[in-house]
Parts: C-alpha cells; structure tokens; sequence
C-alpha cells in the first residue's frame, strides 16, 4: 500500500497514508456508487480525496470503473496505480490487473472470474459477490446489491467508519420504499461480516485537514452550479448534452427557490438566445454545454460581444471532434472559447484547476461577466465535472451576491457604448432623461447603439471592446509558483492538470531536478507577469489535453508563443482521453531534460 507505516503488532493492521482502490465493472453494476459513498465519507472526515471514473458512451452501457484516492494528506491526483483492485468480471480482471501495483490485492467474483494470472506478487482473494449477496437478500434480488456487498466488505477490510457509512447510505436510500433501504443494509452487513480469508489487514492514519463539520465531498459540476447561484445568477437556458446536463438538472431544481426562471430550449442557439434575452433585461444568465452544443452558440455569441451583454457560458470540455468522446476528457476547446466566433469578439475565458475552485472561478466569472459586460466562459472539463473531492465549503456569508435589477433614470448624458468607459446597459423600464434610448443590436453602432456604417466609428468601437480586456489582464495577479523560483524547467498547467503537475514538480524535485509550475486560471486574457516567471527557467513546458496539431505545439502553448515570442515554449500533450498520471509527465520532462 502507499506510504504505509509499520503494522502494530496488538492490533495486526497496517496503517496507510494513502491507498487507491479500483472498481470494476459494467456500468449498470452501481460501482459509481460504492466510490461516491467512500469519497463523501472522506468529506465527512479528515481524509482527502479525489475520484476517477470511466463510463461508455452508449446508453446500453458497458464496461466502467471507479478509481478511489484516499488520503491522510493532501491529495493531488487518482494515482497512477491501484493498491487494491475489485473485480467483477472477467474482462475487468483481464483489462485491470495491470493497473495493480506490484504486490497489490486483487478481490474477484469467484462466480465470474475464472483465469487467474499469478505475477508480480499479486493476492488473489476470490469471493462470491453475486451469490452471498443472493443469499443476505433473498433470491428474488438477483444480483443488486452486490456492489453494497463489495462497499460493506472495503470497509470491513479498511477499518472505515461503518457508522458514518451506514448514515450515508441511509440517506441515500431513505426516500425510497423501506424494503430498497432494507435490502441495502443487508447487503452491506453481508459484506462487511464477510471472512476474506488470510488478508491483511489495514487503517488509514487520521486525516490532517480540519475536521470541524464543515467538510464536503462533491463534484465539479455541483461546485459550478452553486458558484454561479452565489454569483447572482437567475435565470439560465440550456439544452441537455454530456457532461454539462447535470449542472442544467440542478439549475432546473435550484433556481425556481431563489426566484429565476431556468428554460429548457428546443436547442443550443435558442437557449444562448433567450440567456442574451434575459441580459438585455437586466440580469445575469447562465447557458451551458460541452464542445459540440458550444459550437452551435457561436453565431449568438459574437451578438452578445457586439452588444457588449455581460453573459456566463460553461463548456464542460469532451473529447472531439463532432460527438467525439463525449464521456472522456480532453482541453481542446481553448481556441473555440477565445475565435470560435465571426469577427474580433472579445470574450473572458476562465478555467477551475479543481473541484473546489469550481465554486470561486463560477463566482469570479459572475463578477467579471458585469464588470466588463461581456461574455465569459468557464471551461471545465469531463474530469472536474465527475470527479469528487473533499474540501471545506464555501463561507457564503463572504461569497454571496444577491442580484438587483437596475432601472433607474439615466441622466441627459447617458450613453451606453461611451468610448471612453465601459458600457453600462439600461434594461428595458429605465427611464432616460435626454429622450434618446439605447437600441442593442448585432450592428455596429454609435455611442447610443444606433446602427453606424462609419469605418471610423467601427475602428473606435472594435478598440474600445478590445481595450476592455486588456485593462483587465493588467490588473490580474501573476501564477504564484509552486517549486523551485527558477531553475531547468517550468511546468505549465491549465484546468484539471493542475494536481498531477504538481504532484510531478515535487517528484522531479525530489529527484534532484530543478523545476517549478505555474498553473493558468486566467485563459483570456492572459495575467500580467507570466513572461518574467517563463524566462526564469530553461525549458517551458505546457501540459495539456489536446493535440499538438500541425505545428507541434498545443492551443495554449501555441497561445503563449505567440503572446510571448519565447522559443523555449514547448509542449506535452496526450489525446487519449483520460487524465494525466504522474509518470507520464516525469517521463516527458526528463525527455527534455535529457535532450
């Protein structure tokens, strides 16, 4: 196991640090849940961790898994291996086992697992989930509830917290008819009173974070969704696409209790259209999407920036193109979130680098969104969408914006496009002294929004759009580094490579390596102060989830030669569809080093 202390001899456990499971299965198994019960009794402790999944993109299903990282410290990425595996198949023994460390568990149904491969030291325990747990329900339950069975049977081998486990699931199940939650326990006390035979047997170390009742354990698409509440956000329009649909189903539920509106449009363009409705009338809205939906947006999107409309549009990265990997990972939509539209549109572009700070960059874009009135896009990613972490939650007393709808007069000198400032839109009911009211329009347009051929007027207005973000970018503060100040080489991350890059840097210093990181939050423009860290270090090394394309270079690494003019910029890249480990980018980088 990780980091594992030496076992006490009274108590014959060894206690771990860390440990990583790995579930597998089919996806109708339930094994989601049985890694969303251990990682939100991790919220409910000390412990840290953080989630991996994989599911098929077909709705008949397939093979999936759930990889579990738990921890008494800080935990930065899923782990690169699997201390224990849980099999329930054959094809999950045959297509997992190599992520077993060496001398790792491997637990299998006996029932379904035949072919055993004797290497690297593995312990093979076989265990008849499907029939024991037959046999603790009944046989009319077939075989659900086996994977409570396997979730009784961890904590028993773990020494978890069965009575924080059993409330979790009681929750989770107590809405339902009193015979599912029956059925459910009864599982889970079959496999936790279940003899796996001569096992060693383990304890996590407390957990070092500060317990003190106000830890979660959520996903990224929760986290975005109650950020953009707490910004202000009242009204949103969307159309359901993996991964965003789950922000768009809690948006349904949440915002009706604050007193917005949510409306499920008949398509991406409508939906971005009704969210411009609802800024031209005043107030904050939320559309959303993965690649392909935000592609149907662009042609509303390049309105909003001329009219200068303060918008939040969330793209929950997958792996393209068209339908492409729509349940797999991927940071390829960069160039479309800053070009994607006709013409010099101007936008924010933010990306979260975990699940908590999906919650501030949600806010932060609501903030900004009125600031500079105009569009801002949050990209996420499949990974941060569907992954769970333990953090404390967000104090609301601080981060709470509650939305007031502006229409009072404007004075004789109103104008909404002024050349000189901002633009401050008057919703529709504001009275204007001087008579002459605004008009928003795709056209370009005078300082009043009135239509203006003037190759003049149209040079000072694409200036003025353009000038906006810059004054932003100066006022933005640089990365902070993680690691060495300056040295051999620099690490650059952007969305959910954050953990595994740092993790990396303090392997690769560990080693004897010079190297620091830095990780962009800020997309579009670009903070200030990253040209001075970047000539710090010898090599620059942009890691990302996307293709290094026909230039060899990724779109953010491609972004930042461009911005910088620095040769030493290059570029990691992977387009496999799942997230970084560790040993990918040590790999890279002492290929680097080496050259």
């Amino acid at each position: 196991m990780s980091t594992a202390t030496a076992s006490s001899p009274s108590s014959s456990r060894t206690t771990l640090r860390n440990t990583v499971i790995r579930l597998a299965g089919n996806s109708q198994d339930g094994i989601q849940s049985i890694g969303g019960f251990l990682a939100r009794l991790a919220g409910r402790t000390a412990q840290e961790v953080m989630t991996y999944m994989t599911i098929p993109s077909t709705i008949s299903g397939g093979p999936s898994i759930f990889q579990v990282h738990l921890g008494s410290g800080e935990v930065l990425s899923a782990g690169d291996e699997s201390d224990v595996l849980v099999a329930f198949y054959q094809h999950s023994y045959d297509d997992h086992l190599n992520s077993l460390r060496q001398g790792g568990i491997c637990f299998y149904d006996s029932g379904e697992v035949t072919e055993l491969k004797q290497e690297r030291g593995i312990h093979h325990i076989g265990i008849p989930f499907t029939a024991a747990t037959v046999e603790a329900i009944g046989g009319s339950a077939k075989d659900r509830g086996k994977n409570l069975f396997v979730l009784g049977m961890l904590c028993s081998v773990f020494h978890l917290d069965k009575e924080k486990l059993v409330g979790i699931i009681s929750k989770q199940f107590g809405k339902k008819d009193e015979s599912v939650l029956r059925n459910a326990l009864l599982a889970f006390d079959a496999g936790f009173g279940y003899s796996v035979g001569d096992v060693e047997q383990f304890a996590l170390a407390p957990g070092e974070a500060t317990d003190d009742g106000h830890r979660i354990s959520t996903d990224g698409n929760q986290m975005l969704t109650m950020g953009l509440l707490a910004g202000g956000v009242r009204y949103g329009a969307a159309y359901p696409i993996t991964p965003w649909s789950s922000i768009m189903e809690t948006l349904r539920s949440e915002l009706p209790k604050f007193g917005g509106i949510y409306v499920q449009a008949e398509d991406e363009l409508s939906a971005v259209c009704m969210t411009i409705g609802a800024a031209f009338a005043g107030h904050l809205a939320i559309t959303g999407s993965a690649g392909p939906g935000l592609s149907l947006k662009m042609e509303a999107l390049s309105y909003a920036s001329m009219a200068e409309l303060p918008l939040i549009v969330v793209n929950v990265q997958r792996g393209g193109p068209s339908t492409g990997l729509p349940t797999n990972v991927e940071q390829s939509d960069l160039m479309q979130a800053i070009y994607g539209s006709h013409g010099d549109c101007p936008r924010i572009v933010l990306a979260p680098k975990d699940v908590e700070d999906c919650f501030y960059i949600a806010f932060e874009a609501c903030q900004l969104a009125r600031k500079y009135s105009c569009p801002v896009i949050i990209l996420s990613d499949q990974a941060l969408s569907s992954r769970i972490e333990a953090f404390h939650e967000p104090d609301l007393d601080k981060y709470w914006l509650e939305p007031e709808l502006d229409i009072s007069p404007r004075g004789e000198d109103f104008k909404p496009y002024p050349l000189d400032k901002i633009t401050r839109h008057a919703p529709p009911g504001s009275k204007i002294a001087s008579g002459k009211y605004p008009i928003v329009t795709g056209l370009e347009h005078d300082e009043w929004g009135h239509p203006s051929g003037s190759p003049k007027m149209h040079t000072a207005m694409t200036a003025k759009r353009r000038e906006k973000l810059v004054k932003l970018a100066e006022e933005l503060p640089a990365p902070a580094i993680h690691g060495d100040q300056e040295g051999d080489v620099l690490l650059v991350g952007w969305g959910s490579t954050f953990g595994p890059i740092k993790e990396s840097t303090d392997r690769l210093r560990a080693e004897g390596h010079k190297v620091g990181a830095i990780h962009i939050r800020h997309l579009h423009p670009l903070p200030g102060g990253v040209e001075a860290i970047l000539k710090r270090f010898k090599h620059v090394a942009v890691v990302e989830m996307n293709d290094s394309g026909l230039y060899g270079y990724g779109q953010l690494a491609m972004l930042m030669r461009a911005r910088y003019a620095l040769p030493h910029i290059q570029s990691v890249c992977k387009t496999d569809g799942l997230a970084y480990r560790i040993r990918e980018i040590v790999t890279a980088v002492e290929k680097i080093l080496a050259a």
